[in-house]
């Protein structure tokens, strides 16, 4: 009897350690790939990518996003990096809330160094904003940009484009209440918001009149949040967006499964490194 409640305790013992173990392995496997992909191009790597996640007791999906978090720990990735180095930012995302992909997107903007944001699959909302402040935008020829019009609303009852609650509220009605009218003046705020957000991001890559064609086009709601921004049509619209992801950056998204457990959504080598022309960081395997 006491053997089995032995064999018992080991069982469960083993059923707590193997996954951490797995979570181990899989970080220090995607952290040489990581260092890998900064030899090879001489920049500082950073990923910010984002899955749906499975909560294992009840199985209920959780859809990540850009937060608060993911912005101090990118902010803290630049502040780390050297001027002229290059950032690469590996970005897969649904979007998020604007205040942290507006800080993202502003600190890369003032990074002196070339920065490439590469885009596997999607980066849509926030992301497509973080992806305005790019030198270079790298997409599979079947990945998407997104709209960054605003959504307003809340959990308990949803939530609503910018554009249609104004568009909405030009209907006559004299019954309306005091919160839709509230919601309506803050949506006006919220596209003002949106469009000179842009229009910063790529202000003195291309003439006003293009920025702000540019902003308008991304931000008054003329598509519905999750219309799919193709490579031809960013092409056309002015990004700076180039086809083709190394094969390397395929294989690190591999790395991040959609799996049971909540991981950090952004990794970077956590240390200072040298000037460019040196090797980055210490020569030491993580």
């Amino acid at each position: 009897m006491e053997i089995l409640w032995l064999v018992l305790a080991v069982l469960v013992v083993a059923a707590f350690l193997t996954p951490l173990f797995q979570r181990q392995a899989l970080r220090r496997r995607r952290q040489r790939l990581i260092r890998a992909i900064e030899r090879r191009r001489g920049s500082r790597v950073i990923t910010l990518i984002h899955r749906q996640e499975i909560v294992s007791l009840l199985g209920i999906p959780l859809t990540r996003f850009i937060n608060i978090e993911d912005a101090e720990r990118v902010l803290r990735a630049i502040r780390l990096t050297p001027d002229e180095m290059p950032v690469d930012l590996v970005l897969h995302t649904p979007g998020g809330l604007v205040l942290p992909s507006d800080q993202i997107a502003f600190a890369l903007r003032r990074h002196s160094g070339t920065v490439t944001v590469i885009v596997p699959h999607y980066a849509m909302s926030g992301g497509t904003l973080v992806a305005l402040a790019a030198d270079e935008i790298l997409m599979d020829p079947d990945a998407v940009l997104g709209p960054v019009d605003p959504q307003l609303g809340s959990v308990q009852r949803g939530y609503y484009p910018a554009a249609s609650i104004l568009r909405a509220l030009e209907q006559p009605n004299p019954n309306r209440d005091d919160e839709t009218l509230i919601l309506g003046d803050m949506a006006g705020k919220a596209m003002v918001q949106a469009r000179e957000a842009v229009r910063d991001l790529v202000a003195g890559r291309r003439t006003e009149e293009e920025a702000e064609r540019l902003a308008t086009t991304l931000s008054d709601g003329r598509w519905t949040h999750d219309f799919p921004i193709r490579l031809q049509r960013a092409r056309e619209l002015g990004l700076p967006v180039r086809e083709g992801i190394p094969a390397d950056v395929y294989e690190l998204m591999s790395l991040y499964p959609q799996a049971g457990q909540r991981r950090p959504s952004v990794e970077f080598i956590p240390v200072p490194y040298r000037e460019p022309g040196s090797s980055p960081g210490p020569e030491r395997e993580p």
